[in-house]
């Protein structure tokens, strides 16, 4: 079947996009969905940090794109559907896979919802399985997430539903990861002990390791809460990487879709180190997935020890055979959103605007410095309490100089992964950029050439993401041997390449001094 198609679907956080490509990995047709329940704002307050999504968005949102980016096509040549999504997001669920909120009893509750990865409620929860792991006799089971563990994370976010919520309590059965209830749907495989388990998210976000034979022990869970109990053997031990396969797809969406029941679903993965497939990451070079956070991805042999402060070195969490290196910043095009929605309380700023009147300043402008964990910092070295900051200012200080600093504090925030990095022996010789920002933004890439001080390509695909999901899914079904063969034959070239500037490099220095100050400051007054 030489003509063999394949859809990658993405499921990012205002929307999910398909991509369809043949097996030379041509795009034929994209298609974007945007939520619909979030982006009326329901189930969210980000005053208290919450996000949450409803799943009818997300199975709305599959079956509208996947039938867009079908319409006129051969269905009979789609050989196999590929995920990712958003991480970590997971959801409370009933012993048959169903997400509580799609039961009426529980359509309005947010915490029958799955819980978004900004989502930041859970900083006692962080807090209480960070003690008593430290305290904990024995296994350290942060060792392989960087040490520390995040209210980002799956163990946080379930413990706070069940801390918090009494009905979702008593009528939740187990939990899922989107990433692992998306292809159980598609795939008709959705009873919870027998769903494929994302591998990427597992050892990222729920402390999986084969050390300690899957998740961390009932008895260690009973100690952070005895609410935990039990609820471990409702999970899962083994874990799959992106090359398996969830199954064929089921009648029931073969149906829907108009689609052949031959079709393979592929195992789903985290969106960033699924948009590295895409970008046809190699050992030692690093994508970085510009959007409204950062996820920075490197893959490695073996490390041989646990590298401290990042998030997460799993065993094939992105190519299999290889160790999986995350790192990020929890908010960077949210901060710029953020800062246009703050102004916009006197009439409506454009982000275009905003930008074009900060390049024309110079480096530094008017010693404007601010500090880029509006949502907690990521990397290095997790917080979540931490809190951003703008310093410096005066009667003189103007919009666009603010928001010339909030960019370079976005950019010395992905600096400090940077530096990280080499301080921790982990060798990054190229970088390649993808996401929304790294096509839309000039401004910001050049900035990010010249603070880091090397050459950044941007991939010539805007889905790349999708693609990598569709990569996946051709290996998953047997069109290549490998997620690397198919990689390499499915991937496109480079629509940009930034070259660092010498003397800016040098200016951005000083701003990255001053933010390294601005930062110590606010540790200590969280």
């Amino acid at each position: 079947m030489s003509e063999a198609l394949f859809i990658g679907l993405d499921f990012g956080s205002d929307s999910v996009r398909a991509l369809l490509v043949d097996r030379q990995g041509r795009e034929l047709a994209t298609a974007v969905h945007l939520y619909r329940r979030w982006n009326e704002k329901l189930y969210c307050n980000a005053a208290k940090l919450q996000f949450r999504q409803h799943p009818a968005d997300y199975l709305e949102g599959m079956e509208a794109v996947i039938c867009e980016v079908l319409h006129g096509q051969d269905k009979t040549k789609v050989a196999g559907i590929g995920v990712d999504t958003t991480s970590s997001t997971p959801c409370a669920i009933d012993s048959n896979g169903t997400p509580l909120a799609l039961k009426a009893e529980f359509s309005n509750d947010p915490d029958a919802m799955f819980v978004l990865w900004k989502d930041h409620t859970a900083i006692a929860e962080e807090q209480r399985i960070n003690e008593c792991a430290a305290n904990w006799s024995g296994t350290d089971f942060r060792k392989y997430s960087g040490g520390i563990y995040s209210c980002e994370w799956f163990w946080s976010k379930v413990l706070h539903l069940l801390r918090n919520n009494p009905r979702v309590r008593e009528n939740a059965y187990s939990f899922v990861e989107l990433c692992d209830w998306i292809p159980a749907v598609l795939s008709g495989n959705c009873a919870p002990e027998k769903m494929c388990r994302s591998r990427c998210a597992a050892g990222h976000k729920a402390m999986w390791h084969s050390e300690w034979d899957g998740l961390p022990p009932e008895e260690f869970l009973i100690y952070v809460d005895p609410l935990l109990k039990g609820l471990r053997q409702r999970l899962y031990t083994k874990t799959v990487t992106v090359d398996c396969a969830a199954g064929k797809i089921s009648p029931y969406w073969a149906a829907k879709l108009g689609l052949p029941e031959t079709v393979t679903i592929g195992s789903g993965a985290i969106d960033c180190h699924v948009g590295a497939i895409g970008a046809q990451i190699k050992a030692g070079e690093m994508v970085k997935v510009l959007g409204t956070s950062t996820c920075d991805i490197l893959v490695v042999p073996d490390p041989g020890r646990c590298i401290p402060g990042i998030c997460g070195q799993v065993d094939g969490s992105v190519l299999p055979g290889l160790t999986g290196i995350e790192a990020g910043q929890s908010a960077f095009g949210d901060i710029y959103n953020w800062f246009s929605n703050f102004l916009s309380y006197a009439g409506k700023v454009s982000l275009a605007d905003l930008e074009r009147d900060a390049v024309s300043l110079p480096i530094g402008a008017n010693g404007v410095t601010a500090l880029d964990w509006h949502n907690g910092r990521r990397t290095p070295y997790a917080d979540s309490a931490l809190t951003g900051a703008i310093a410096n200012l005066n009667l003189g200080t103007t919009v666009p100089m603010v928001y010339r600093a909030l960019v370079e504090s976005t950019v010395m925030g992905s600096k400090a992964i940077l530096e990280h990095f080499k301080k921790e022996n982990l060798c990054v010789n190229g970088i390649t950029a993808v996401g929304g920002i790294s096509h839309k933004s000039p401004f910001i890439m050049q900035m990010c050439a010249d603070a880091f001080n090397m050459p950044i390509k941007v991939a010539k695909t805007a889905q790349s993401c999708a693609l990598g999901a569709a990569m996946n899914a051709a290996a998953a079904a047997g069109f290549y041997p490998d997620v690397p063969t198919a990689s390499q034959n499915m991937g496109g070239n480079y629509r940009e390449i930034y070259t660092p500037d010498a003397d800016n490099h040098l200016k951005y220095e000083e701003i990255y001094q001053k933010y390294l100050i601005l930062g110590k400051v606010m540790e200590q007054v969280k």
